[in-house]
């Protein structure tokens, strides 16, 4: 299934964190927080402002992204976990 988000949303997959610590503890799964950092699997055609003009998106297909902890949707598509996010939502790209 091909999905492509609509205007200023983005498809996102999570980038898993490293499950240990410099000391080598093994952080269980039940402990550990969503990941805020992902990578761009989609983008819409953009916003469209009140006055008819699309401003183009800034964020591309492959970008790696930082995002709030609470940000966006959690979906679900062919088994995968993915989130739903709007651009103004990201808080940085990774370079």
């Amino acid at each position: 299934m091909k999905v492509r988000p609509l205007h200023d949303r983005l498809l996102v997959r999570r980038v898993e964190e490293k499950e240990t610590v410099k000391g080598g503890i093994i952080i269980p799964d039940t402990a550990k927080e969503k990941p805020q950092e992902g990578e761009v699997l989609a983008v819409g055609n953009g916003k469209i402002l009140d006055n008819g003009t699309k401003v183009p998106m800034e964020v591309k297909v492959g970008d790696r992204i930082l995002f709030g902890k609470y940000s966006g949707t959690d979906i679900k598509i062919e088994g995968e976990e993915v989130l739903i996010l709007r651009e103004d939502e990201v808080l940085a790209i990774v370079g």
